[in-house]
């Protein structure tokens, strides 16, 4: 499955547009991490810690929009974005989106 950012793929034709596909994922910070974490917040630096969760959470999104996408028939992704929010307080969804495309 191709996915891009871009309205268009280089050298290929859109033959048929099936609309928006999606995918997200929640989660929720761990006791044992917030600890790690509180301790490098007062010395300063990246929290890793949250960094590799953001990171695993983007990528589950992204391959639950792939199988939405798939679903649907479409087997290339335009116009990808990422977006986040806050649920509740220590908990975040992300949600990738585009939209599905029949290339030719």
């Amino acid at each position: 499955m191709i996915v891009v950012t871009s309205e268009r793929i280089e050298g290929k034709e859109i033959t048929s547009t099936v609309g928006l596909v999606k995918g997200s994922t929640i989660r929720a910070r761990h006791l044992g991490r917030d600890i790690v974490a509180g301790l490098r917040a007062m010395v300063g630096g990246e929290v890793t810690e949250y960094t590799k969760m953001m990171a695993q959470a983007r990528e589950q999104a992204l391959q639950r929009m792939v199988e939405d996408a798939e679903e649907k028939g479409a087997n290339a992704i335009v116009s990808l974005r990422f977006t986040t929010s806050m649920i509740m307080t220590g908990s975040s969804e992300i949600l990738a989106y585009g939209t599905g495309v029949i290339l030719g």
